[in-house]
């Protein structure tokens, strides 16, 4: 389908360039694009990859999370006199 839109000069030419650098014709690039755009933005996508962030296991524990911040703590106030 052949439709008409209005980019910035600048990433009319950036694409343009693209184009030419993967030797695909410009409309190609474009479709692949916004294909590209709607998966990433996609709900599905989203909560899938949201779900496969809180599934993994943290490589910390609860007690190595409170003694880093405890040691942090305690270098930030080290040269402190109260």
């Amino acid at each position: 389908m052949k439709t008409a839109i209005s980019i910035p000069d600048n990433l009319f030419i950036s694409a343009e360039n693209t184009a030419k650098k993967l030797g695909i014709p410009r409309s190609q690039l474009f479709a692949k694009a916004l294909e590209e755009f709607i998966q990433n933005h996609s709900k599905e996508n989203i909560t899938d990859r949201l779900n496969k962030i809180y599934s993994s296991k943290s490589k910390y524990s609860d007690n190595t999370i409170a003694d880093l911040s405890i040691h942090t703590l305690r270098n930030s106030l080290k040269n402190d006199s109260w």
